[in-house]
């Protein structure tokens, strides 16, 4: 397993094996043992999630779990391709407020560790784009938030002109410039 750190303390761009023959591709995408042997150990993971956007230019995020309830994210493309964002809001960070974005497909299967402390959130660039991703707490609404999309300085791969397909409650979230992190 193959593992490149980002310029951002924590985000981690996971490159698992594949097997590739005649009759397709076997990967192995979650291996605590060859994590370690590749130098890292992540949080238990406790729940996996699967989103399934049917049309392109659907935006999902930028999404948070504040503490207690602090989500750590390994995120994954299982069908299509999707621009996965994350960015940093640990006040405490010499990032904050840095992003980070990286194509994620089912074709390259890379995966995104994302840790407490961001926000999270991907762009889908095909229809029936299949994301997955496993968490390292249980999903509490109570605790939920969302950073507006366009406010976070994430150069978005949509082409201009077209506005991306999002929920009422991300449309209508409060700026980054607004947020008050509870994330130390």
């Amino acid at each position: 397993m193959r593992v490149e750190r980002t310029d951002i303390a924590g985000l981690l761009i996971i490159a698992p094996p594949e097997f590739r023959d005649d009759r397709g591709v076997l990967s192995e995408t979650w291996s605590k043992r060859r994590l370690a042997e590749a130098g890292v150990e992540l949080p238990e993971f406790v729940q996996d999630n699967r989103s399934l956007s049917t049309r392109r230019w659907t935006l999902r995020g930028m999404h948070y779990q504040a503490p207690p309830h602090a989500q750590g994210k390994l995120v994954r493309c299982g069908r299509g391709r999707f621009f996965d964002v994350a960015v940093d809001v640990r006040t405490s960070s010499a990032t904050y407020g840095r992003s980070f974005g990286l194509e994620l497909s089912a074709d390259n299967g890379l995966q995104l560790y994302i840790p407490e402390g961001f926000l999270h959130g991907l762009l889908t660039l095909e229809d029936d784009t299949e994301a997955l991703y496993k968490c390292t707490a249980d999903y509490a609404p109570e605790t939920q938030g969302a950073v507006r999309w366009d406010s976070c300085g994430v150069d978005w791969p949509a082409p201009a002109g077209i506005e991306p397909i999002a929920s009422a409650r991300d449309a209508e979230a409060q700026p980054l410039a607004a947020f008050v992190s509870p994330f130390a």
